[in-house]
């Protein structure tokens, strides 16, 4: 008989997890996702990507608010799941949600644990200037990505990268993994490690004041928020007394002014053509959005707005 796995996923990092499940030799008993949110100018009920790849293979879909009715333990129970593989779900599973599959209830983390747990390890890896970041396969337990480890993958940390290419990548070789590693728990091949406590290091929740920009932090730190912040919320600062956004930076050795927000025209023909002097160095500027425009190469905003060399921009509230 075939191993009966539920999946619980939300998010597009989710996707690829899901869909090796499906190609594997495994009987997806159920897929839980997150309730459908409104979105877009009309605010219409739009599924997760969890849900509509679910939704493609016609496997059951459940959406409970939360997990902690015994009600849902029970329906989960009803299942009879072999294993649960959670991959970026958005609800903490009690313990009684835990103790249901006879193999655990193993979860996809994007990060090297200890390292960065919490809801935003993969921002958290690019701000913190890490080289390497990766993904773990850990055995859950009642804690905040506190339950001992199984296997794990490093991914190196490109210096382009944001968090949006970084997930997709670190989206794949959690699927990777998945398909390595669960095959040898289910055999009993492989002897869960635990966590070395003293190397734990936390994430904060992401808002949308990060991406505030305060130009008297130095340029390399500014331009790994650019790519942390990247897609959402995105990094802003204020020019003239609209946001304008920093799609895309980079951070160079030289002397600036003394004044940080300074917008200084650079080397023309050789991006970055424009920069803003910060607290240390000056920060390249590759690609920007003025509020109601479309986003443009930053040199074609210069010239389009003579007045933007010698500006000082503002911190972004």
């Amino acid at each position: 008989m075939s191993t009966r796995v539920v999946f619980m996923g939300t998010p597009e990092f989710s996707v690829p997890a899901l869909e090796q499940l499906v190609q594997g030799e495994y009987d997806v008993a159920a897929v839980y996702t997150q309730p459908d949110k409104p979105e877009g100018r009309g605010r219409v009920m739009a599924p997760s990507p969890v849900k509509r790849v679910a939704l493609q293979h016609r496997l059951e879909i459940l959406q409970p608010a939360t997990l902690r009715d015994p009600a849902e333990v029970e329906r989960l129970a009803a299942l009879r799941p072999d294993v649960v593989v959670v991959a970026a779900f958005g609800q903490i599973l009690p313990q009684r949600i835990l103790d249901v599959p006879n193999f655990g209830c193993l979860n996809i983390h994007p990060s090297l644990l200890p390292s960065h747990r919490g809801a935003s390890p993969i921002p958290a890896a690019i701000l913190a200037g890490d080289e390497d970041t990766g993904v773990t396969i850990m055995l859950m337990d009642a804690g905040m990505d506190t339950g001992p480890t199984i296997s794990q993958f490093v991914v190196g940390i490109e210096p382009e990268d944001t968090t949006a290419s970084l997930t997709v990548r670190l989206a794949r070789a959690g699927a990777r993994l998945l398909e390595e590693t669960l095959p040898l728990w289910l055999d009993g091949c492989l002897t869960p490690q635990p966590q070395d406590e003293s190397r734990a290091t936390y994430t904060t929740t992401v808002t949308k004041k990060d991406g505030a920009i305060d130009w008297e932090l130095s340029a390399n730190e500014l331009w790994r928020r650019v790519r942390a912040f990247n897609p959402w919320p995105g990094c802003y600062t204020r020019w003239q007394g609209k946001l304008l956004r920093i799609h895309e930076a980079v951070p160079l050795h030289k002397e600036g002014d003394v004044v940080p927000g300074l917008v200084v025209a650079l080397e023309f023909g050789q991006p970055p053509e424009v920069g803003v002097v910060t607290g240390d160095g000056v920060l390249g500027l590759l690609n920007v959005q003025l509020e109601g425009k479309r986003a443009i190469p930053a040199a074609e905003f210069l010239r389009g707005q003579r007045d933007f060399a010698g500006a000082i921009l503002g911190d972004g509230t």
